[in-house]
Parts: C-alpha cells; sequence; structure tokens
C-alpha cells in the first residue's frame, strides 16, 4: 500500500475513531506535537497529509442532530437533572442517531470474533483496522484478547447538497408564531 492514499471512507472512519476515543485522540495530538515515545523499529514513510473540507462530517453532524438532537442534548449543561431524566433524554438522543446512522452508513465488525475472545495478530496485520494496546513488545504475531471489535463503513449514503446549502447551519433557529 505504499505510495497509496487512504480511501475517504477510511480517513473518515479514523476521523470518528479520534472525535469519540479520547485516547486516541490524545496519542493523535501527542504524536503531532513531537512528544511521541520512539519507535522500536525503523521510521516509516512520512504520510501525506491532504487538506479536506468539512462539508461531509457537517453534513453527518446536521443528520445527528435532526434526527437525534446530538448536538442539543450535547450542548445542554446536565449537571442539574437528575440521573434518570438523563437516562430518559438519552433514549431519546440514542433511538434518533441510530436512526441517522443506519439510514446514511452500512456498518460491519472489523473483527469477527466475540469480544474477549483470545486473538492473534499476524505479521503485517493492518494497522489502520486494528490497534494493539498495552504492552507491545517485539515484533508480531501478538496474542491478546479483542476489547473491542471495531467499525468499517462499507457504504455511505449521505445525501446530495443543493446548490448554495450552507452546511454550518446544523440546526436553523426556530421561531414559533
Amino acid at each position: 500500500m505504499t505510495g497509496q492514499l487512504p480511501s475517504f471512507i477510511r480517513r473518515f472512519g479514523l476521523a470518528l475513531s479520534i472525535l469519540f476515543d479520547a485516547r486516541l485522540a490524545g496519542a493523535v495530538l501527542k504524536q503531532t506535537e513531537g512528544g511521541g515515545a520512539e519507535p522500536a523499529s525503523p521510521q516509516p514513510e512520512p504520510q501525506i497529509l491532504l487538506e479536506t473540507t468539512p462539508d461531509s462530517a457537517l453534513q453527518l453532524l446536521g443528520l445527528l442532530q435532526l434526527e437525534g438532537r446530538l448536538v442539543d442534548f450535547l450542548e445542554e449543561d446536565v449537571a442539574q437533572y437528575a440521573d434518570a431524566e438523563i437516562g430518559a433524554a438519552v433514549r431519546v438522543v440514542h433511538e434518533g442517531c441510530r436512526k441517522a446512522l443506519r439510514t446514511h452508513f452500512t456498518l460491519a465488525p472489523i473483527r469477527q470474533e466475540a469480544e474477549g475472545a483470545r486473538v492473534t495478530l499476524e505479521p503485517g496485520f493492518d494497522a489502520s483496522a486494528i490497534r494493539p494496546t498495552g504492552n507491545l513488545v517485539g515484533q508480531p504475531p501478538f496474542s491478546g484478547t479483542l476489547a473491542h471489535r471495531g467499525w468499517r463503513v462499507t457504504e455511505v449514503r449521505l445525501p446530495k447538497l443543493a446548490s448554495g446549502h450552507d452546511v454550518q447551519v446544523i440546526a436553523p433557529a426556530e421561531v414559533e408564531l
């Protein structure tokens, strides 16, 4: 795969992983700021970073807001509510966001084994699809316990955008008359 750039789907999946996984975001930030640990093996070829536009991410955020009111929920100060009230709200957000996700994406697990199963990572495993964690020493094969099966987007069905549509407006203000 040397010389080939990752597909949009792969980059989008990585972006979502970074967005929803604070540990991964911290590791990426640490690497980009030059604070990462020295690799045990020779340096890989430097990756060429491409400029991206935020349109698809903003469109997805708008869909999650439209169906699940995700932004409203995340921007709400929930400290003032009882756990039962928060739980009821989470059910509504979960249902709507799940509907948006399933309407616009087809997902498949990266690993087929059940979480908790013992797995072996053979030499040449796809490091963009499988992230070893814990005490990583030496070269593959590595044996460990599957903590998360991972997700891969196999199909994207985002709606087409009308010319002039402002994707930065993810939820228009509502004025009741």
